[in-house]
């Protein structure tokens, strides 16, 4: 029986163009749409903060001017410390609770969807809703606004961020070491110390850091629980009176600035979640 003739395989193979579906090709268009709509106005809104010229609607060359502007402007910096000293009150106090309130909600032998439906209350209620009840309770209670009815406003919402973000890292803990740590000897406050403590303090570190970015952004829950006058005004606050009166690159300078540490504060805080969780899975 003759064998098949073979013919040599061509030196250089030319391989099949694959022809993308068009279904793949529309939602990749629709992806690039959607990033363009999200950041564009941002972009632009970086960009006129560079603008020399006062009018936002025309141009005039690249200058950094209005970034010395906002140095010079002591309402803006007083805006900016109440901010501050809001965020770093309301985001240790938040973190201390939440962590404490994760730990025991974990540690329940029995899980209720209706503990969880009320841990998370705070999360889906809409800030305007939680911003007049926390309002009317002030009054009730004859409490004088000021900086200090906004560190408890925003201790409240951020206490069930942190509690959500600390759980996640909760779910990878291995209980036995904590167990271990106690059947050596080692009293409750110390296991909690040297195991329990390092062992989840990255999750802890990542709350916080999203606990102060919401802190830094939250304009309506500050604006219903603020006393009157400049003693506090937040950086929020202090660009909602500025931007009644028109938008200007000085404004432009400002929520540039703001968005900056904010977009950095939470890249950070996902970064370290996305790390811790990796680490354990």
């Amino acid at each position: 029986m003759a064998e098949a003739p073979t013919y040599p395989a061509p030196a250089n193979p030319v391989p099949a163009r694959r022809r993308r579906p068009v279904g793949l090709r529309v939602l990749r268009g629709h992806l690039w749409l959607v990033y363009a709509f999200l950041y564009v106005p941002i972009a632009v809104l970086v960009l006129l903060s560079f603008n020399r010229a006062g009018l936002p609607t025309a141009w005039g060359g690249f200058s950094v001017h209005w970034y010395g502007e906002l140095a010079a402007n002591t309402a803006i910096q007083r805006a900016a410390l109440n901010t501050l000293i809001v965020a770093v009150s309301s985001t240790l106090i938040a973190s201390l609770l939440g962590t404490l309130l994760a730990l025991a909600v974990e540690r329940r032998q029995r899980r209720s969807g209706l503990l969880d439906a009320v841990l998370f209350a705070p999360m889906i209620i809409p800030d305007i809703i939680l911003a007049i009840a926390l309002l009317s309770f002030f009054t009730l209670m004859r409490v004088t606004l000021g900086l200090h009815t906004i560190v408890i406003a925003h201790v409240v919402f951020n206490i069930a961020f942190v509690c959500a973000v600390v759980r996640t890292r909760l779910k990878h803990f291995d209980y036995a070491i904590v167990e271990a740590s106690i059947d050596l000897g080692a009293g409750e406050f110390t296991t909690f110390r040297r195991v329990t403590l390092p062992a989840i303090f990255p999750g802890v570190l990542a709350a916080a850091l999203l606990a102060f970015t919401l802190s830094v952004d939250e304009f309506i829950i500050a604006f219903f629980t603020a006393g009157a006058g400049q003693s506090s005004t937040t950086l929020p606050m202090q660009i909602f009176s500025m931007i009644r009166f028109g938008v200007t690159p000085e404004i432009n300078a400002l929520a540039t600035i703001v968005m900056l540490v904010s977009f950095t504060v939470l890249f950070t805080a996902q970064r370290m979640n996305r790390g811790v969780i990796g680490a354990d899975a």
